[in-house]
């Protein structure tokens, strides 16, 4: 596989990292922001995997957890014409503590052909993240009823 590329986004949430870190290790938290149902076993070699909706399902491995700094897990689509099978990319999540808040900076190592959907794909999901993080109501997630993508 080809890793060369990679799509990276930084957001800031009005949070500490105490409180945004669950959201990428908790199934309730998780699916404030992403997707409908989710099954996280957060350890090294743990199962990862997000329902987005009834027919996208991203799975793969925790890799690495280092409380409230830093998550590496893999990442890919169940199905069996996925142009990305589960485990065949990473994501690295970092948070960092500022004075009033987390700078959560992710970088997902992908193929060439995968960047500008994937990239659609956090550019929609991180802005739901600061709402949920932040404790505001969020919208239900338009994704969750598509189909495949």
């Amino acid at each position: 596989m080809d890793t060369a590329q990679v799509v990276e986004k930084q957001i800031y949430i009005k949070a500490r990292p105490e409180t945004i870190f669950p959201f990428f290790t908790d199934p309730d938290k998780m699916v404030q922001w992403k997707g409908v149902s989710a099954t996280l076993e957060p350890r090294n070699g743990g199962l990862y995997r997000v329902s987005i909706n009834d027919k996208s399902v991203a799975r793969g491995q925790y890799v690495e957890i280092t409380p409230y700094e830093r998550i590496v897990f893999t990442w890919g689509w169940e199905g069996e014409n996925s142009p990305l099978a589960p485990g065949a990319s990473t994501v690295e999540v970092l948070f960092t503590a500022e004075e009033d808040g987390t700078t959560v900076t992710l970088r997902h190592y992908l193929p060439a052909d995968q960047t500008e959907q994937h990239l659609a794909g956090w550019n929609h999901y991180l802005p739901r993240l600061v709402v949920a993080a932040e404790g505001q109501q969020i919208a239900p997630d338009p994704w969750a009823t598509e189909a495949s993508k």
